[in-house]
């Protein structure tokens, strides 16, 4: 039986075919970083799955990182990336964890590939991992963007306002990220169907509930998108992008008498969740709702809920009734 050769292009730095010595593998020289980082994007998108926006974060880091060690970041030592974290101090401790999960998956991945024998990423910084509480809209500022949208319906219903309540409607009724919302096919949304099927970060489907309300206000959307339009929400040669959303939520909040540092298609996001826990919704049912791969992502809604919470045992404990009288 003939043996067939492998003809796959080598990475830098990787074991050629055939048996090899056992001496580790030589660092990758200083240019090799283009092709390496390249190659890591590679494997990112089809073994991981991971989304445009995610790939688009690493490639930012991994070449700002690159550029910063003068072209040497796959051959960096540990001095040198003790050197980076030193150059991310004036960044905030989110940014300095982002760069260095990504550095460290980067460096994971050429130890995998046998480009380097060693993995120096132990040196990188690990800020803590203090999360922000959501910034959320509370039911009145709900109420007074819904009633903006109901005016300027009643006032003409222009096809921009039409679709902007489409656009709020699946924000704050399903929980969709704004990457989610603008890319929805033409026939996403069903008549018959009161959910979406969507597939989100790392490449992870779920099934997202409809509203009534949406449905009828993407079904008055609908009729007027062109028959021929792949998208749902069509914007040239494409769909509507993530900037122009933000933009228009800003524009139609100011109307509402919502600050425009109060509203974004993630705060929708964020007053959706929030208020389905005050509704009494299941943490789990949220987490899978929002297509949250850790339900710990999904517990922050917890804190921002805190004085629900906080109501809930003060009158559901069973110790309640047995408090000394007077106290």
């Amino acid at each position: 039986m003939t043996a067939v050769a492998d003809t796959r292009p080598k990475l830098p730095g990787s074991a050629a075919a055939g048996p090899q010595p056992s001496s580790p593998a030589r660092l990758p020289e200083p240019g090799d970083d283009r092709q390496l980082i390249g190659a890591f994007l590679e494997m990112m998108a089809a073994e991981a799955g991971a989304a445009a926006n995610t790939l688009a974060a690493y490639e930012r880091d991994l070449r700002g990182a690159s550029e910063t060690l003068g072209g040497g970041l796959a051959a960096a030592s540990a001095e040198g990336l003790k050197g980076l974290g030193e150059a991310w101090l004036p960044f905030k401790r989110a940014t300095v964890a982002r760069k260095a999960a990504a550095l460290r998956r980067f460096f994971g991945f050429l130890a995998d590939e046998k480009i380097r024998s060693d993995d120096p990423s132990a040196a990188l910084p690990r800020p803590g991992t203090e999360r922000p509480l959501p910034k959320i809209l509370d039911h009145a500022a709900v109420n007074a963007l819904f009633a903006e949208l109901e005016r300027r319906r009643r006032e003409g219903g222009a096809a921009a306002d039409l679709r902007l309540a489409a656009l709020v409607e699946l924000l704050y009724g399903s929980g969709l990220r704004a990457t989610e919302l603008v890319s929805l096919p033409r026939h996403a949304v069903q008549p018959d169907k009161p959910y979406l099927i969507l597939k989100g970060k790392g490449g992870r489907e779920r099934l997202v509930p409809i509203s009534d309300r949406a449905q009828a206000a993407v079904a008055e959307w609908t009729a007027l998108v062109p028959r021929a339009s792949l998208w749902l929400f069509p914007s040239g040669k494409g769909h509507l992008t993530r900037v122009r959303l933000y933009q228009l939520l800003k524009e139609v909040g100011a109307e509402a008498g919502i600050p425009p540092d109060r509203i974004s298609p993630h705060v929708l996001r964020h007053a959706f969740a929030t208020h389905l826990l005050e509704g009494g919704a299941d943490l789990r049912a949220l987490q899978l709702l929002l297509g949250h791969a850790d339900i710990a992502t999904t517990q922050i809604y917890t804190h921002v809920d805190s004085r629900r919470l906080v109501e809930l045992v003060n009158s559901r404990h069973p110790l309640v009734d047995a408090r000394p009288k007077g106290a």
